[in-house]
């Protein structure tokens, strides 16, 4: 992978999502005093989001636009339903990139300064990587 902090991206594999395949894409970035890897395979209509400090997937939520709504329905498919940080981050990025979002957010800190420079920095590499989301 990319040194902590660079948008380097890790490992790629497959072919893009337009030709029906998946497109695999890593990165990492040192958030404060964490090291936090991001996990994104992007399918023809739909991005499965992975955040975590380890491998764990202790939760997952799915989001995605309502014609009849402003805010994308979310829902948590599995974890513990008190934490609503995957959700909300689904619900984000479905708003931004208008497609069924998957999300796993498996980082301990939770506090909503943090949450928001893991979302700045996914943002960061939507925009270096606009190809791979």
């Amino acid at each position: 992978m990319g040194e902590p902090g660079e948008g380097g991206a890790g490992s790629e594999v497959g072919a893009p999502a337009e030709g029906g395949g998946i497109s695999l894409h890593n990165f990492c970035a040192s958030l404060g005093e964490h090291l936090v890897h991001f996990h994104a395979m992007r399918l023809r209509d739909s991005l499965f989001l992975w955040v975590g400090e380890g491998p764990e997937l202790g939760n997952l939520a799915v989001a995605m636009c309502n014609p009849r709504d402003s805010i994308p329905a979310s829902s948590l498919l599995f974890g513990d339903a008190s934490d609503s940080t995957s959700s909300s981050l689904a619900q984000r990025l479905a708003s931004k990139t208008k497609k069924q979002i998957f999300a796993s957010y498996n980082v301990r800190n939770t506090d909503s300064s943090f949450i928001l420079l893991v979302e700045n920095r996914i943002k960061e590499e939507m925009a270096a990587f606009p190809d791979k989301f």
